[in-house]
């Protein structure tokens, strides 16, 4: 699957799987849609055409010089137009089995759009628990055992709490792209059988959980797991690594955040035990004193 738009757009969200075939960058398309508007359409259509001609090259020379003939090959731009178009049509002059897509991106939103308002369909099962209860470790044996599950945290590359920051990956998905990890995963799932899924609240750090998936997850049933703090402490620290060693900076970043909800006073004492490697202390009392008091 190609998305022949800009690589802004397809970082913005794309169909899952494919992969980003930009027949104009963001600059380009930037500067022919400037000349269409301000000076005339047919000197625009003659740099895009320049422009697109130069980046099919590169394009087929990155991504296709090892493809066999029989390649199935689906494009896609914002609405079907110019773009997709003329990736379409070198590739299928070239030999490959090509298909486009009518209504291109735009079509493909409202469909994703379209099928979140049915996400109330299914039977959630909550796998709930205080933080570093090992929810996630949970869900990966039931995915492995052939349960539906949808991993919130995984999608929105994000653990969803304050220090819930991938280690060096800081960027969340967009909204959009959100969305279609989400549509893309429950469009495989039987809905006579249950969802499992992690007890999160609606917003996992910048990202929002479909409304009508949250409110299913609120009827569905809950399995709540308990686990002593010492394996708590053991497993936060396990997934938390980069804190203690490469990205201890963000680390007291982060914690500076929580002054408002427990006080100079806590966030200082913590600091000191960050500093003097105390990182069990810090962890067990962080859990306590911020996380668990949230339940």
């Amino acid at each position: 699957v190609c998305d022949a738009r800009a690589p802004s757009e397809y970082e913005d969200d794309h169909v899952p799987g494919a992969i980003s075939t930009p027949v104009l960058d963001d600059e380009e398309r930037k500067r022919v849609g400037t000349i269409y508007k301000q000076v005339d359409p047919f000197e625009a259509k003659k740099l895009g055409a320049a422009l697109v001609a130069q980046n099919l090259s590169k394009i087929i020379d990155e991504n296709f010089m090892a493809c066999e003939k029989s390649t199935k090959i689906l494009v896609y731009c914002w609405r079907g137009g110019e773009r997709s178009l003329s990736l379409a049509h070198v590739l299928s002059r070239i030999g490959f089995d090509v298909h486009f897509a009518p209504g291109g991106y735009k079509r493909y939103r409202a469909g994703v759009l379209e099928w979140l308002r049915g996400m109330d369909q299914f039977s959630y099962h909550v796998v709930a628990g205080k933080t570093g209860c090992a929810k996630g470790k949970l869900l990966d044996a039931l995915e492995a055992a052939g349960a539906q599950v949808i991993d919130l945290e995984v999608m929105a590359n994000h653990r969803g709490s304050i220090l819930g920051e991938e280690p060096g990956a800081r960027e969340q998905p967009s909204q959009k792209l959100f969305d279609s990890r989400i549509a893309c995963k429950a469009r495989r799932f039987d809905p006579t059988r249950p969802v499992f899924v992690e007890g999160e609240s609606s917003m996992i750090g910048k990202v929002q959980v479909p409304s009508t998936m949250w409110s299913g997850m609120r009827k569905g049933a809950v399995t709540q797991l308990e686990i002593p703090m010492s394996e708590r402490v053991k497993w936060i620290r396990a997934g938390y690594q980069h804190f203690e060693t490469t990205e201890t900076d963000r680390l007291l970043e982060c914690i500076d955040v929580l002054v408002k909800r427990v006080g100079h006073e806590r966030v200082n004492a913590w600091k000191a035990l960050i500093a003097g490697g105390d990182w069990d202390a810090f962890v067990q009392d962080i859990l306590e004193e911020h996380y668990d008091s949230a339940y």
